[in-house]
């Protein structure tokens, strides 16, 4: 009796942890991905959107752009002696460009070399009507969590005009589109290790940066170093549905996938593990 009471137990808490996955995985997919940036772009639009690697080319550094004080600066200034992570985000981004700034973050904070100190993180806006106002509540948002002393004078965020942004994120292959309709920007994510003289160094696609390739990425910028080139494996992440005319995320699409097979792994293991244990179902009479 006890035996077929643990049996019981066992059966409904496996089942309710399966059913509780199945629903948890796909809710967990909408809320990190359908709500991106590009949900109803046209095809046409994403085809202009790439993240070309254009190592040891050299950046404008007379480029001028305004910092989250309101001050104007040239990007030079952040150049000259220690190397550079620059990131292309927009701060009104609902979704990817947020992920991208996380992952650094976390990145950053399980690293010896210190912002500011080492090395210096600048951050621009791709889009010209991003105000210094939400430049600093970026900076304050990020050097809070980064949590080092000199945090906010080594990573700033930056807002620019049309042209100054567009020759950096050319300099740097940065290829983005603007979809009028959505009022949302199609790009890709990733973040670009610079030398001391402003030569791209290291790109890192995605929103997930490993710690060890990110400090020595930074350690061979330093020394003015040039890396080399990695798989290209964007964070596009889009599926377009012609019946809908939108853009799904395949990202999304992969994990309900994978929620499925789970469950139906789970399912085979139920069977085997019941006819293993030679115990009744819940409900089977004696």
């Amino acid at each position: 009796m006890r035996g077929l009471l643990q049996s019981q137990v066992a059966w409904w808490s496996v089942l309710a942890a399966i059913f509780a996955a199945a629903l948890l995985v796909p809710s967990v997919s909408r809320a990190q991905f359908v709500t991106s940036e590009n949900i109803g772009v046209h095809p046409n639009l994403l085809k202009q959107v790439r993240f070309d690697q254009e190592l040891n080319h050299s950046i404008p550094l007379d480029l001028v752009f305004t910092d989250e004080n309101g001050r104007t600066v040239q990007l030079g200034q952040y150049f000259g002696s220690k190397p550079v992570i620059l990131t292309l985000v927009y701060y009104t981004c609902p979704m990817l460009c947020t992920q991208v700034l996380n992952g650094l973050d976390r990145a950053l904070e399980n690293i010896p070399p210190t912002v500011g100190k080492d090395f210096n993180v600048v951050t621009v806006s791709i889009d010209p009507r991003d105000t210094p106002v939400l430049a600093a509540a970026k900076q304050a948002m990020y050097a809070g969590m980064y949590g080092r002393p000199g945090a906010a004078h080594g990573w700033n965020f930056l807002v620019g005009t049309q042209p100054e942004i567009k020759q950096l994120a050319d300099a740097i292959g940065f290829r983005y589109a603007y979809d009028p309709d959505s009022k949302q920007y199609a790009h890709a994510a990733g973040i670009v290790v610079l030398t001391p003289q402003g030569r791209v160094s290291r790109y890192f696609y995605g929103v997930e940066y490993r710690e060890r390739d990110l400090r020595f990425a930074l350690d061979q910028a330093s020394g003015g170093k040039i890396g080399s080139p990695i798989e290209r494996a964007l964070m596009y992440c889009y599926h377009y549905d012609p019946h809908t005319g939108k853009y799904d995320l395949l990202i999304s699409k992969i994990i309900k996938i994978a929620s499925g097979l789970t469950v139906a792994i789970g399912g085979i293991i139920l069977v085997f593990f019941f006819r293993g244990e030679h115990y009744e179902l819940p409900g089977s009479k004696a």
